[in-house]
């Protein structure tokens, strides 16, 4: 994270800013959308192929501020250097600045010391009616909620995979009653959908950034697919977890089978990659 004394900007108009995110097709916010282009009208932003970065801060006054900039490496470098714990001025070339965004999508926990506490800014005349961004909330189930739950699988893929029982499966799909999994034959249909869904984009290429491929150990990768209502979250060499709006919380496990390691090959295959 970028220490608070460092700003985009100078005297009034400083930001100082508290971290920043990348928003390109293969790595962005998830809460914005199942996809990039999806993500990118959320922000009022043309999908650049090169995409964007979202450096997040606070100005002198306190307020919340999302700064675009397309400084993309900039960002990059920055957000690796903070990973491992080092420091890193992030300052954005005022040339670089697409726009500033008034608000935060994701949460932040910090603050910027020695200003007010983060608070929305007062709108301007040119924003209209458009409400400041801002984290969806934690006590509801929706799109936004369904993609913030298949992220920390992905983060979190060994302390998932350790909960299921690779007996519980005898096919492709959730298993059957083992109380070790959540309720899995009610939503039996949607998992069908899902993978009947996924199955397509192999053939009829869904929008940028729905299909991502991403490291995992060994020679493994890890994938994320999402669509309309649902996400999806496997590794190439392993099983499938899939997350459904009309399921609210719910986490179903796919097992391998017969069918699921062609489909995520086939989907590794076709799938954006972090450059």
């Amino acid at each position: 994270m970028a220490g608070t004394d460092d700003a985009v900007a100078a005297d009034d108009d400083a930001l100082y800013v508290l971290t920043a995110v990348l928003l390109t097709p293969a790595k962005f916010p998830s809460v914005l959308g199942d996809d990039y282009p999806e993500a990118c009208t959320r922000l009022g932003l043309a999908p650049l192929a090169t995409g964007y970065g979202l450096v997040l801060g606070q100005d002198g006054q306190g307020a919340r501020w999302t700064v675009v900039v397309d400084d993309v490496s900039l960002v990059a470098v920055a957000i690796a250097s903070w990973d491992c714990g080092m420091e890193y001025d992030l300052s954005p070339d005022e040339h670089s600045v697409v726009t500033a965004l008034p608000g935060w999508p994701l949460a932040v926990a910090v603050a910027a010391p020695g200003v007010p506490a983060p608070h929305d800014p007062d709108p301007a005349p040119e924003d209209g009616d458009r409400a400041p961004l801002a984290p969806p909330e934690s006590g509801t189930w929706g799109p936004a909620q369904r993609r913030l739950g298949a992220d920390e699988i992905a983060l979190q893929w060994a302390t998932w995979r350790d909960q299921i029982d690779d007996a519980d499966f005898a096919t492709d799909g959730p298993p059957g009653d083992s109380p070790a999994v959540t309720e899995a034959r009610e939503p039996l249909t949607g998992v069908r959908r899902v993978l009947a869904e996924a199955r397509a984009y192999v053939t009829n290429p869904p929008p940028l950034g729905r299909v991502r491929s991403s490291f995992a150990s060994g020679d493994a990768r890890t994938l994320r697919a999402d669509g309309p209502g649902w996400s999806m979250v496997a590794r190439t060499d392993d099983i499938a977890f899939v997350l459904l709006d009309d399921e609210p919380g719910e986490v179903l496990p796919v097992g391998r089978g017969p069918e699921l390691p062609a489909l995520l090959e086939a989907l590794d295959k076709m799938a954006v990659r972090p450059a």
